[in-house]
């Protein structure tokens, strides 16, 4: 490690994304982890909430504190909960400090509009940030993350739903309605606090939808990032399901051509060309995504297909919900933010099997 490396703090350390944000951070060669904070586990060695990482970090986990975390991090990783996470991040620019930049993991700074982030979640603690804010999904704004200083991480939903589609939105090759989003994730989306739906002999021998209808959180993510894409508004219908699995999120998602008499190669040709430099998409053309495929990888796989008997354009995507849709895309952000190498960190191939 550089003498010179960055210092980090990660707030929100004893949770799933926190555990991956130290897995990736631990090997970066930019970064040296200087802090870890959560409330819950505060006082005891990393090591013991996660024992996986012995020999390989020696910090005790500590109270959130947003001066003495500003005073020594020129980074904060932020994998709070919503609304508590605003704050903190508030409290951290208002300390000034060596503090340089703010990356958030949770959806407090994802929405643009006071009001709609009202709708979903409650009053805002700094709606002046909103405006302020770059939304974190660099195959798509990489030129805002830049010298950026507060960084909205995309959700893992989004992340997955965006990137098979947005292409084709771009280049008009489908209408922006109706569209149909089908997703699945692992239940660590759910988060490391017990709960039913996440309990074993509840989740592994079935496969269920929940929030749907337009109740997910993620839903206004979506439209709002496809809609600046398209240039209108986009309303999506999105049905989450749970996977008795750990990791990954497959999405799809199903649109209808903007012109039925297409050559279907337009739609695959559209995904090759847009991500023909990006570093973490892979478009497949002989095979289709896999969560067993990016597990453990910040590697987002791409497909697309059009189904000439129902006249409907299916574009894909597979993803590590802790990785690409998390703890490995703040980091992405964060390199281009500091202008660090864009894969730094983060080179580490998928798990297999």
């Amino acid at each position: 490690m550089a003498h010179d490396a960055t210092s980090v703090a990660v707030l929100g350390a004893s949770g799933y994304t926190g555990a991956e944000l130290l897995r990736v951070l631990v090997d970066h060669p930019r970064v040296r982890v200087v802090a870890l904070c959560g409330n819950k586990s505060a006082g005891q060695p990393a090591t013991t909430v996660f024992p996986h990482l012995a020999g390989r970090i020696a910090l005790d986990i500590e109270t959130v504190d947003a001066v003495a975390i500003a005073e020594r991090a020129e980074v904060a990783f932020l994998a709070l909960p919503h609304g508590h996470s605003a704050q903190v991040a508030k409290d951290l620019r208002a300390a000034g400090g060596k503090l340089r930049l703010i990356v958030d993991l949770s959806a407090d700074f994802r929405l643009r509009d006071h009001g709609v982030y009202r709708e979903w979640y409650g009053e805002h603690p700094c709606p002046e940030l909103l405006e302020h804010a770059v939304y974190g999904l660099p195959e798509l704004s990489r030129e805002g993350l830049a010298g950026a200083d507060l960084i909205a991480a995309p959700g893992c939903y989004p992340t997955a739903t965006v990137l098979p589609i947005a292409p084709l939105l771009r280049a008009r090759l489908i209408e922006p309605s109706p569209l149909v989003v089908d997703a699945k994730s692992g239940v660590s989306g759910a988060g490391r606090t017990p709960s039913l739906a996440a309990h074993l002999p509840e989740a592994a021998e079935g496969v269920r939808p929940y929030k749907v209808a337009g109740s997910h959180r993620h839903t206004p993510e979506i439209e709002q990032a496809l809609s600046r894409i398209a240039g209108t508004d986009v309303v999506v219908t999105f049905t989450p399901h749970l996977l008795p699995m750990s990791r990954g999120i497959l999405s799809c998602v199903y649109a209808q051509p903007s012109d039925p008499g297409r050559d279907p190669g337009a739609y695959l040709a559209c995904l090759r060309s847009a991500y023909q430099d990006e570093p973490f998409v892979t478009v497949l053309e002989d095979s289709l995504p896999d969560t067993a495929h990016v597990r453990g990888s910040n590697r987002a796989q791409v497909a697309v297909r059009y189904d000439q008997r129902a006249g409907r354009v299916v574009a894909m995507a597979a993803i590590d919900n802790l990785v690409k849709g998390a703890a490995g895309q703040a980091v992405q952000c964060m390199n281009l933010a500091l202008g660090f190498g864009e894969t730094e960190g983060l080179g580490a191939v998928a798990m297999f099997p």
